[in-house]
């Protein structure tokens, strides 16, 4: 019998792990920090931007976040699957939901969400 796989985490990049105030960019540091968490906190993650995946590399690169990622993809427009999305087993948390959580806590709402 096979173990569970590990949680997927998509991170996008603008007004989640940084804001843009003019040409100034703010770093949010709850988010980064969560993004940050050791691996054994059991998720694996991507990075993912509207602005594709070169734009999202390059950004976690400025956040000094790149080496957290697994791969860096542009965000979806169309999804193709035998699975309607609302069937998905996917929890949605915005970052006002989990910018004060420990990431084992994130993923612990996430799965609560989920059932």
């Amino acid at each position: 019998m096979s173990a569970e796989p590990s949680p997927v985490v998509d991170v996008d990049i603008d007004d989640t792990l940084v804001r843009s105030v003019g040409r100034k960019r703010i770093l949010v540091t709850a988010m980064v920090s969560l993004v940050r968490a050791p691996k054994s906190a059991g998720a694996t993650r991507f990075c993912w931007s509207t602005g594709g995946a070169s734009y999202a590399r390059e950004a976690a690169e400025e956040l000094s976040v790149r080496d957290c990622f697994e791969a860096y993809l542009p965000k979806p427009q169309i999804l193709l699957d035998d699975v309607a999305f609302g069937r998905w087993n996917v929890a949605e948390l915005h970052l006002s939901e989990c910018s004060s959580l420990t990431a084992s806590a994130v993923l612990s709402a996430a799965f609560r969400r989920r059932s």
